[in-house]
């Protein structure tokens, strides 16, 4: 886009602001051909994700540093809601209290990690995009830029993906090795030999169905915000562009501030959705069949 002489159309407006700044193994840039390709990896994503990863550790070490025992101030406040809110939830869903010594601290730090990363969907859609198209090239790499890490599918998939690792993992722990593999063969239908492979092809379409369904969620959501806030910038830049577009100025002023006040509900709801569904998932590796 940085290197075109003529403003962009609409169309090419969103699909260089969708495609994401790509590497393959050796560090090249590239392009994805196919809808799913393991040789390369959205490096905007992985940078984004991995920086706000470690900004909420960062915060959520600053609450515990400065925590007193006297009246606490607004942001101890905020932090002691926020794990009070996750603690009950975790106490609610798992009954092995060692579980939840782990699984609540996870759970704690997937919902900041990913309220932050949809927090980026609030940045105005241009600002840092246009900055790279000045610093990327310099630095040797396409201008391509993406900056909300969950609208990304490689990223929500493979936190779900995580989290079935976890389930398996708790399935393991808490059954026995035996126990789960029992359980693989034994259940929805009963423990009848014949039923063994219906009853493992069905956990294993379960297993397929939540992992997916749980990223594909997450991604849907702030996917769908992000093509919003670019379809309320075209009506900036057409206001820009004929000057006359007062009705484009005002619906771009009305529109955004809508949508912005309702994004702030989505990035939040989505970021307690996933961690409800993260604890409830691994609460049901506990339960025996």
């Amino acid at each position: 886009m940085s290197s075109e002489q003529h403003a962009p159309s609409a169309g090419e407006y969103i699909t260089h602001h969708l495609q994401h700044l790509q590497k393959n193994f050796a560090f090249e840039s590239v392009k994805q051909k196919d809808i799913v390709d393991f040789s390369l990896y959205n490096l905007d994503s992985l940078v984004f994700a991995t920086v706000l990863g470690f900004l909420g550790v960062f915060l959520l070490w600053l609450g515990v540093r400065k925590a007193t025992s006297g009246v606490p101030g607004r942001f101890q406040a905020a932090v002691e809601i926020l794990f009070e809110m996750v603690d009950n939830q975790s106490k609610s869903v798992i009954n092995n209290a060692k579980s939840r010594a782990f699984v609540g601290p996870l759970a704690l730090t997937v919902f900041v990690w990913i309220f932050l990363m949809n927090f980026m969907d609030m940045i105005p859609v241009d600002t840092l995009p246009q900055a790279w198209h000045v610093a990327g090239p310099a630095l040797g790499f396409s201008d391509y830029l993406r900056v909300v890490p969950t609208a990304d599918l490689s990223t929500t998939l493979g936190m779900s993906t995580f989290v079935l690792l976890l389930c398996i993992y708790y399935s393991i722990k808490i059954k026995g090795l035996g126990g789960w593999g029992h359980e693989l063969i034994a259940a929805p239908f009963g423990n009848h030999w014949a039923l063994w492979p219906f009853n493992f092809l069905m956990q294993m379409i379960e297993f397929l169905a939540k992992t997916v369904s749980h990223g594909m969620r997450l991604f849907g959501n702030m996917f769908a915000g992000e093509l919003v806030f670019m379809l309320i910038a075209l009506m900036g830049g057409a206001f820009a562009m004929t000057v006359t577009g007062w009705g484009m100025a005002f619906g771009h002023v009305v529109a955004g501030t809508i949508w912005t006040l309702f994004h702030i509900l989505v990035i939040v709801l989505q970021a307690f959705i996933f961690m409800m569904l993260t604890l409830i998932y691994i609460g049901q590796a506990h339960d025996h069949h």
